[in-house]
């Protein structure tokens, strides 16, 4: 098995290729032509090889790379092409809310599977992206990996910073046997969010180590808001703790101002990064990639 790093994942490429017992690990060249449009090209021979193509498609140009090595690992005769997309762009866009729109995520699904035998990726916004694919698409989870994490730091209490996040932090809860509750929020726009305590808190939480536990921060709005909630009622420490760390403008720097730590995993590259799915996506290959 021969693993490619794209741009936007070659860190977490090359710790998947240790996980796989340093299977072959290779970094495409990559240039811009005068006109502006991208080339790759995979170095090594890959015939009749089973090859991994890891990159995340946080910006179109990461897409378009992606599209790229699929298809030039194809035309280097590769017996299967596994895409990995640790964070997968436009899964959010997963319906149609007013005419004229694409469902963005299902066009995606589409265009990323044309040259892959199978795709892997983390924590999906919505389980509903997974079904678009017609090729066996697997999704890994971040929750493992901030578990294995946060085993070796201070954890009393994890928190949700929304009824939405539920299922996550009660397995987060399960893997570190602790209590967890949900905040609930109201939000008010993009940016701005309204929380509150539930009628009941399993703890008391006054001088306790809580972890905010969230799948994506973006614009860290509700992150800071939950950290300053929870200092309010008395909390001894606040860390947050994500799967995709996006942190877009200054979001990372308002976070780290009201909490104690910040952690993300490595599905992108970050300032937070602090625990990697390198296991739990080789996990899968080994499964999905014997022969």
């Amino acid at each position: 098995m021969h693993i490619i790093g794209g741009t936007a994942s070659t860190a977490l490429a090359e710790r998947v290729s240790r996980e796989l017992g340093n299977a072959p690990f290779g970094i495409p060249f990559k240039k811009r032509f005068p006109d502006g449009e991208m080339y790759v090209r995979v170095g090594g021979r890959v015939e009749g090889e089973d090859v991994v193509v890891v990159q995340s498609t946080r910006t179109d140009e990461d897409l378009v790379e992606l599209l790229l090595l699929l298809d030039a690992v194809r035309e280097a005769g590769a017996r299967r092409t596994f895409a990995v997309v640790p964070y997968f762009g436009y899964a959010r866009q997963d319906r149609r809310f007013f005419p004229g729109e694409p469902v963005s995520a299902r066009a995606l699904c589409r265009h990323v599977e044309l040259d892959a035998d199978a795709v892997i990726t983390v924590d999906l916004h919505s389980a509903q992206t997974l079904a678009q694919f017609t090729k066996p698409a697997f999704e890994a989870s971040g929750i493992p990996a901030i578990a294995r994490m946060l085993r070796e730091r201070p954890v009393d209490v994890l928190v949700s910073p929304d009824k939405g996040g539920v299922d996550r932090v009660r397995r987060m809860a399960q893997l570190l046997d602790k209590p967890w509750f949900a905040l609930d929020k109201k939000r008010i726009d993009s940016e701005h969010v309204e929380l509150a305590f539930p009628a009941e808190v399993p703890i008391p939480i006054a001088g306790k180590h809580a972890v905010l536990i969230d799948d994506v921060i973006t614009t860290g709005g509700t992150i800071v808001e939950a950290a300053k909630l929870l200092q309010k009622r008395g909390v001894g420490a606040v860390s947050a703790a994500c799967t995709h760390g996006l942190f877009l403008r200054d979001a990372f720097e308002r976070i780290k101002a009201v909490t104690d730590e910040v952690y993300s995993t490595d599905t992108l590259g970050n300032p937070a990064e602090k625990a990697s799915v390198a296991p739990d996506i080789a996990q899968i290959l080994r499964r999905e990639a014997s022969p």
